[in-house]
């Protein structure tokens, strides 16, 4: 009986995913078993367009899937929220430190990727262009490229500046295209971005940078920490508040193929 139960844990303890429906549509929802998980918990993330059910390690299948079929009306409105996916071919529209720019594909040109003013011509756009050269079927990856490129540039800038007032020095910068987090800072003094900050208004990377620079004196936060980060920048409030209203609109764009 002993072995039988065990075995049938560990099976349960494979299934990785499980479907519920609503309305006539099918979700699939991820499963993570969390140590300290006391209860189920749902989460759509915006990054990946899917839905995440984490449960306490002891749990079951069908208890899982009792809490997320209760729920599956919420998960259905929740990713019917979701920004629409916007990928970055020739006539889109892409932000870049905050302002929008379109995206231009110029095949004869040589090059990869660079920025030029809006057309004043009769019946073209006004938005500064973002120039793309080479075969079309490239053109978002390229568009990717320019953006890591410019936000690399971005991020160190406002790293070393913040590290210069503090008297550290970060052990390295890696950008990233994150799901969970916009920046990080390891208990080496690794500092990680998301690269779609470059897409956000200056003051928005800005603030990341200062906010991470700061977890070098303290990797906590704290009061002391906080006090930190307002004597590096005056964007706090502002920055977060930005973050919290739009930073899901930065992940709908892509896929960034080819």
């Amino acid at each position: 009986m002993l072995s039988s139960l065990r075995k049938n844990a560990a099976r349960s303890s494979e299934i990785t995913h499980l479907e519920v429906t609503h309305a006539g549509e099918t979700y699939r929802i991820l499963l993570k078993r969390i140590a300290s998980a006391r209860r189920f918990t749902l989460r759509v993330r915006a990054a990946t367009r899917d839905v995440v059910l984490t449960m306490p390690p002891r749990s079951s299948i069908s208890g899982a899937r009792t809490f997320a079929q209760a729920h599956a009306a919420w998960i259905g409105v929740r990713l019917e929220r979701l920004p629409k996916p916007t990928p970055l071919g020739p006539g889109e529209v892409v932000p870049l430190r905050g302002i929008n720019h379109l995206i231009v594909h110029r095949p004869s040109k040589r090059g990869t990727a660079w920025v030029e003013p809006g057309r004043k011509s009769v019946g073209a756009s006004m938005l500064p262009q973002l120039c793309v050269a080479g075969e079309r079927e490239f053109v978002a990856r390229r568009v990717k490229d320019f953006l890591m490129r410019e936000a690399k540039r971005d991020l160190e800038g406002a790293v070393a500046r913040y590290a210069a007032k503090l008297g550290v020095t970060p052990r390295r910068i890696s950008l990233r295209d994150t799901t969970s987090r916009w920046g990080s800072c390891s208990s080496i003094g690794s500092l990680g971005f998301s690269w779609r900050l470059v897409m956000a208004p200056s003051f928005v990377l800005d603030y990341l940078a200062a906010h991470e620079v700061a977890h070098l004196i303290h990797l906590n936060h704290s009061p002391a920490y906080w006090k930190v980060v307002a004597k590096l920048t005056p964007n706090v409030e502002r920055g977060e508040a930005w973050l919290k209203t739009n930073g899901a609109g930065l992940l709908r764009f892509g896929p960034f193929k080819g």
